[in-house]
């Protein structure tokens, strides 16, 4: 049988493999460490959302295999293992990374300070030389406000004095110094998002914070309201802010994902440069306008008992966000305070389901 093809039919398949071609460039696989955990598995939701091809590798240390989307790749393993992150950039065709993989406890950080080091910039410094060797070609590092210390005026601007007061901070700042330097001499661009304070959940409640004994206001303040905490310490009632307790910058997950997507996007627009950036809101919430907040959401009050302040914690933290915003024309679509409870509380309740159904030891 013969089969005739029009000249039509060949520039078509012509012109949609250069187009294939140029979309691939322009969106390039994209490789998630720490994809199973918290802001991790709301990036690739971002990216997957948005039509990028994306996998995880997680260890599953502190993540959750739930939390990796049905038909994503996800490979079990560390990111100190060269081998294994040598046959995903060849299996995956990866050009991109977004780096979520680390530690992440302040004061956990002080008491084994080696532990940090190495988990976030030992195991960074491994995950970067590997991305060289691959020709990855771009590089988005979760960091974090911690690299700012105590600031001494607010909100903050990128450009402040970087003074770290924990290893966890340092452990931080010291990877974005080696992309730094890196980038400087290779084909490979970056981008620092700074965090503040992160809550919430994704709206359609396919992933949340779901590690147990989690320190963040947001997430134990909910688990108090479902009575899975007696009470929310209040640590410290006299700073100097206006009711006397400490004021954070809150930012919702999902906007926070959606700036990492961003972020890539302006990073292969232009790859000859590089970006530190600030992820917030720019306004800034005390522990107790949280809690009252907490309090409208539930419709009733949750117990809290007033604590000694912690150590090295800043009367207030908060985000100068004109950087990001100007950079990649971010819109936050989840800033209202209410709205990042109501999702918490939300996740929470279906974590309460899923440990009814029996995945307890999945998430505990």
């Amino acid at each position: 049988m013969h089969v005739f093809i029009s000249w039509q039919a060949i520039a078509a398949k012509g012109l949609n493999m250069e187009e294939n071609n140029a979309a691939r460039k322009a969106r390039p696989p994209v490789l998630v460490t720490g994809g199973a955990g918290y802001i991790g598995s709301h990036a690739v939701l971002a990216l997957a959302d948005a039509g990028w091809s994306v996998t995880v590798i997680d260890d599953l240390s502190t993540g959750f295999g739930f939390a990796v989307p049905e038909g994503v790749p996800f490979y079990k393993g560390d990111i100190a293992d060269t081998d294994l992150l040598a046959r995903i950039f060849a299996e995956q065709g990866t050009g991109a990374i977004m780096h979520f993989a680390g530690s992440i406890l302040v004061g956990e950080s002080v008491e084994q300070p080696l532990r940090y080091y190495y988990n976030n910039t030992v195991k960074s410094r491994t995950l970067i030389e590997a991305a060289l060797a691959a020709k990855v070609s771009h590089f988005i590092f979760s960091s974090s406000a911690a690299v700012y210390g105590v600031p001494q005026s607010s909100p903050i601007e990128e450009e402040v004095p970087l003074v770290p007061i924990n290893p966890y901070g340092w452990s931080k700042l010291m990877t974005e110094r080696m992309l730094a330097d890196t980038c400087a001499v290779h084909d490979l661009n970056y981008c620092s998002l700074r965090y503040f304070n992160v809550a919430g959940a994704d709206p359609l409640m396919r992933s949340g914070e779901s590690t147990a004994k989690a320190s963040h206001l947001v997430k134990v303040a909910v688990e108090a309201a479902l009575e899975k905490r007696t009470h929310v310490g209040v640590f410290g009632e006299d700073y100097d802010t206006p009711d006397g307790t400490g004021v954070r910058d809150y930012i919702h997950v999902s906007d926070l994902a959606r700036a990492h997507v961003l972020a890539l996007e302006a990073l292969i627009d232009r790859p000859e440069r590089s970006l530190t950036m600030n992820c917030g809101y720019g306004h800034g919430f005390s522990v107790r306008e949280v809690l009252d907040a907490v309090d409208r959401v539930v419709g009733r009050p949750i117990a809290r008992r007033i604590e000694p302040r912690r150590a090295g914690d800043p009367d207030t933290l908060v985000a100068d966000p004109s950087r990001i915003r100007a950079t990649l024309e971010w819109v936050p679509a989840h800033g209202d305070l209410d709205t990042i409870i109501a999702h918490a509380l939300e996740w929470e309740r279906k974590l309460s389901q899923m440990r009814g159904h029996g995945a307890g030891s999945a998430i505990d």
